[in-house]
């Protein structure tokens, strides 16, 4: 038989058994771990921020190394007392001379061609000149035409000077005639002078050399018309000569120089065409005054070319031995820096701060190509710089390598 369930009955487990209640939690201990979570985050944050700005200071610092060019740098040599001054000279002949025509017509002939050595007088050539030939005949005719009208006045002024005496003509018509007999005189003297012009013009048909030398140009041929008078469009140029006994050779010698150029002093002169061969000249004036544009002193040095060893027209480096005018100090030409504030050099100077780069205005004098002279800007103890680099800037800190020389490396000038 079935009982129906008792709705007032309990489980027999619920009845001894209950749910434990929460403890609820205390403001102070919930700010006190927030706080700790808050602290170890700002550690966390610190502690990168640190790692990253210690890893920047690291790579600057790198970076700032790395950037310091490294250079190598030498102490400059000091250069002898006695210099060798070696400048670039033009060789131009002693006399120079370009011929023209005086008189116009055709060449007729010419005597000498280019090369040929000719003394002063000799006939260089002959112009043929048949218009002036007949001004010249009617010349001499005008002249005996005035001769014989001056001849005819100075009689009738004698005839009347005497007869005036007597009273037998008039003083006025004495007068006239005196007058006449002094202008047909003075006509006379006036186609004089204008028969002797065109027979100096007639002389100028045949051409002589001005001077011993030689023909370098020959600039007309037989039948040319010829124009008298010289320079550009104005006459025909027919020959060029040049005395070569004696060559000038004009050099420019730098300012710092110009002291020590003496007249009379020797000067070597050397040609690439003779290897090894110096020729003595002697230095036989100069130009007294500096080129406002190059401060330079133009002087001339005289060779003796009787041997016809050497040509005018060519380059020669001309060697003056002249003394120091002070200190002077060797170095090489890739240790110079041309800028727009002139030339300069790089010197380096150690301090608390570092090793750093000084660009510095120097004057050099002697060049021979791989090594210059410095006469001024340096001083013994400078440390040049071999090869700067081109970005070098002043003040710009620098890092010398460990193995560089004491010194420039010795020869050069």
């Amino acid at each position: 038989m079935n009982q129906e369930p008792n709705p007032h009955s309990q489980p027999a487990a619920a009845s001894h058994e209950t749910a434990p209640e929460a403890t609820p939690l205390s403001p102070r201990k919930a700010m006190a771990g927030v706080a700790v979570v808050l602290l170890i985050l700002v550690v966390l944050a610190a502690v990168g921020i640190l790692r990253r700005i210690h890893a920047g200071d690291v790579l600057a610092a790198r970076t700032n190394s790395m950037a310091a060019p490294t250079v190598s740098v030498a102490t400059a040599k000091a250069g002898a007392p006695v210099e060798t001054l070696i400048l670039p000279g033009n060789v131009t002949a002693f006399t120079d001379s370009p011929i023209y025509a005086r008189t116009d017509g055709y060449l007729d002939h010419w005597y000498f061609d280019i090369g040929a050595r000719v003394k002063k007088g000799a006939l260089l050539a002959v112009i043929s000149t048949p218009e002036l030939d007949r001004q010249v005949s009617q010349a001499e005719s005008d002249l005996a035409t005035a001769e014989a009208t001056a001849n005819n006045a100075r009689i009738q002024a004698e005839r009347y000077s005497g007869l005036v005496k007597s009273n037998a003509v008039s003083q006025q018509d004495t007068d006239t005639f005196v007058n006449q007999a002094a202008a047909t005189a003075a006509a006379v003297k006036s186609a004089q002078a204008n028969l002797q012009r065109l027979r100096e013009m007639q002389s100028f048909e045949k051409v002589y050399a001005p001077f011993d030398g030689v023909v370098t140009a020959r600039e007309v041929d037989t039948g040319q018309l010829i124009s008298s008078g010289s320079g550009q469009g104005a006459g025909t140029e027919l020959f060029h000569m040049q005395a070569l006994q004696t060559l000038r050779v004009y050099t420019n010698v730098p300012q710092l120089f110009s002291q020590t150029m003496k007249r009379g002093m020797k000067v070597g002169l050397t040609f690439p065409e003779y290897p090894g061969k110096t020729f003595e000249g002697t230095l036989v004036r100069t130009a007294d005054a500096i080129d406002p544009v190059s401060r330079t002193l133009l002087v001339e040095v005289d060779v003796d070319n009787r041997s016809g060893t050497l040509m005018p027209g060519s380059l020669a480096q001309v060697h003056f031995k002249t003394p120091s005018a002070g200190p002077a100090y060797i170095v090489p030409a890739s240790a110079l820096i041309f800028r727009r504030e002139g030339i300069q050099l790089s010197i380096v100077t150690s301090s608390g701060a570092g090793t750093v780069a000084h660009l510095i205005p120097v004057t050099i004098g002697e060049d021979d190509g791989a090594t210059v002279q410095i006469v001024s800007g340096l001083t013994p103890n400078d440390k040049v710089i071999q090869d700067p680099p081109d970005s070098l800037i002043d003040n710009e800190k620098v890092t010398v390598e460990s193995s560089q020389s004491s010194a420039f490396g010795a020869g050069g000038l």
